[in-house]
């Protein structure tokens, strides 16, 4: 008789959003992959520590890397007279979504200057040599339908492969269209993605005992698990609230490292050929 199929196992992938906004936050990357369960991390090319980020992806074979692309609360790549209906005198892009998104979706004009800072950010990420795993957008901007073609249609041109659908079990009603367009359209540019993701809800808190509730109900597929380590607290306003050493704690949590050896097999990125 023959024997029957051995289960599949859950796959995942562990990241760090924000790495090179803080040298705090790319010290708790170095550790969190060296000593912790964290495999890949995504880029801030605009953000103050960048170059400290790059220096230590360089020291770090196999730990995937990709680009956080940056459309809200952050750093332009190109100089504000570029780009003026994107950002402000500085640089810098403002915290209303919901209104840049209209412009993105009904003016021309803004969709070019997006276009322009969007590849700007890809030739960025290209300078640094380290090859691109994914990309996915600071406060899942590319959950939007015009940032998604933009991403999609440019990122072509620097080798994109794989990008995260931001599909948190238990998300809200309102969100299932959107979510659902995304990964028809993900699908149809061929692009690898994750089944579900896992750290919006608990966003900042993702403490050791959230690590390990996640771990004993992952499901079946290719799971990604994000988290916004770092070394301590504080590091800017918009993330008062935010338990970065916590979540750097759990990263190097023992009987996480130990969940994870019972109930997934860790994936080094979307280009590792287990995440397949």
């Amino acid at each position: 008789m023959t024997a029957p199929p051995a289960p599949s196992q859950p796959r995942l992938i562990v990241t760090a959003d924000d790495f090179g906004l803080h040298s705090a936050v790319n010290e708790a990357v170095e550790r969190g992959f060296r000593d912790g369960v964290l495999r890949a991390a995504s880029l801030m090319v605009t953000a103050p520590a960048v170059a400290d980020a790059v220096a230590r992806a360089r020291q770090l074979p196999g730990l995937a890397v990709g680009l956080h692309l940056v459309l809200a609360d952050g750093r332009s790549a190109l100089p504000a007279p570029h780009i003026p209906a994107l950002v402000d005198a500085r640089g810098y892009f403002g915290d209303n979504m919901a209104g840049d998104g209209f412009r993105f979706f009904f003016l021309p004009h803004v969709r070019r200057q997006l276009a322009a800072e969007i590849r700007a950010q890809f030739e960025a990420f290209a300078a640094t040599g380290l090859p691109l795993d994914h990309v996915n957008a600071h406060k899942h901007f590319h959950l939007h339908p015009t940032v998604l073609s933009l991403m999609l249609s440019i990122g072509r041109d620097f080798g994109l492969r794989a990008v995260r659908w931001p599909a948190e079990p238990g998300s809200g009603p309102w969100l299932k269209p959107w979510l659902a367009l995304m990964r028809y359209r993900l699908r149809r540019a061929g692009m690898r993605t994750n089944d579900r993701v896992f750290g919006i809800r608990h966003t900042g808190g993702m403490n050791e005992q959230v690590l390990l509730d996640v771990l004993q109900h992952l499901p079946d597929g290719l799971n990604e698990l994000y988290l916004h380590p770092a070394t301590h607290d504080e590091l800017t306003p918009a993330m008062a609230s935010y338990r970065h050493a916590d979540e750097l704690a759990a990263l190097l949590s023992p009987r996480v490292r130990q969940a994870v050896a019972e109930h997934c097999r860790l994936c080094h990125g979307f280009s590792d050929p287990a995440a397949a």
